[in-house]
């Protein structure tokens, strides 16, 4: 199932790279418990898995390399979005690498806790089971 977007705020984003899906998949279903309490945005392939593997709910924009990294840029832009995860694949080279760095680069303008491997990812879903984001 997938959750309307509209207006939601708190939202977490989920963005992996392919040869990081399995890990983001395995990821949402350890913090399922936590992610089920919170309002999910992924890109649609990565959404689709965490959906399938995890049973949240997730609302799905486009796929990285189609938009889908701007247009959680731009739900970071207005305030919607409190933290990424975004199990990136560093030694592939990536056609939308300009997206990735905006998207990167927004989350560093507006202050939002950026996860790029599953190390971090772990940490700032701890932060957020403890209620400090």
């Amino acid at each position: 199932m997938e959750k309307s977007l509209a207006m939601a705020t708190g939202l977490v984003a989920l963005i992996a790279h392919d040869g990081k899906k399995a890990e983001m998949a395995a990821l949402a279903s350890r913090w399922r418990d936590l992610l089920f309490t919170v309002p999910l945005v992924a890109t649609a392939t990565t959404g689709g898995l965490i959906a399938d593997a995890a049973g949240l709910d997730v609302h799905r924009v486009l796929s990285g390399p189609l938009g889908g990294d701007l247009q959680i840029g731009a739900l970071i832009a207005e305030n919607r979005v409190r933290a990424v995860l975004f199990l990136r694949d560093p030694l592939l080279a990536h056609p939308h690498e300009p997206d990735i760095s905006a998207l990167m680069k927004v989350c560093d303008t507006h202050n939002i806790p950026l996860a790029t491997n599953l190390a971090t990812a772990e940490i700032i879903l701890g932060e957020l089971a403890a209620g400090k984001l």
